[in-house]
């Protein structure tokens, strides 16, 4: 049953840097997508994930709110019988990857800086509802 705990740690650990990965890359590929006039990254879907993750994360900060997945995953490594952070490889790299050392107030600092340069993404290249597409040449 502890293998069980920590194969569950270590899922929501992946879950957890693919949400990150999603708010920076998805905030890097919007700014290319501006500059290089790609349609989807105007898709009003992609958008309005993309800015509420981020936007969770600043609140999460702002009410000094532990992400809810640092905490399942932690109950899940103690359920699965780890006392410090000793995953295999994957779990142990990926969770040093996630995690940096710093004062709350860094942290909270660099979410809302963060969350105020997506959501001017969204002031000067704002979402649209669908794409207009161009008639082909006859």
């Amino acid at each position: 049953m502890q293998m069980l705990y920590r194969l569950g740690a270590d899922a929501v650990l992946v879950l957890h840097v693919s949400y990150v990965a999603f708010v920076l890359a998805g905030f890097l590929l919007t700014l290319i997508g501006i500059v290089a006039r790609w349609n989807w990254v105007r898709n009003i879907w992609f958008r309005g994930l993309h800015l509420a993750a981020i936007l969770l994360v600043v609140a999460e900060s702002l009410l000094g709110i532990i992400c809810p997945l640092t905490i399942w995953e932690k109950q899940l490594r103690e359920l699965g019988g780890e006392t410090a952070y000793s995953g295999d490889f994957i779990a142990r790299w990926l969770h040093d990857l996630l995690f940096i050392e710093a004062e709350p107030w860094v942290f909270t600092v660099c979410y809302t800086l963060f969350g105020l340069a997506v959501l001017a993404t969204c002031v000067f290249a704002p979402p649209r509802r669908g794409t207009t597409r161009r008639p082909a040449n006859s």
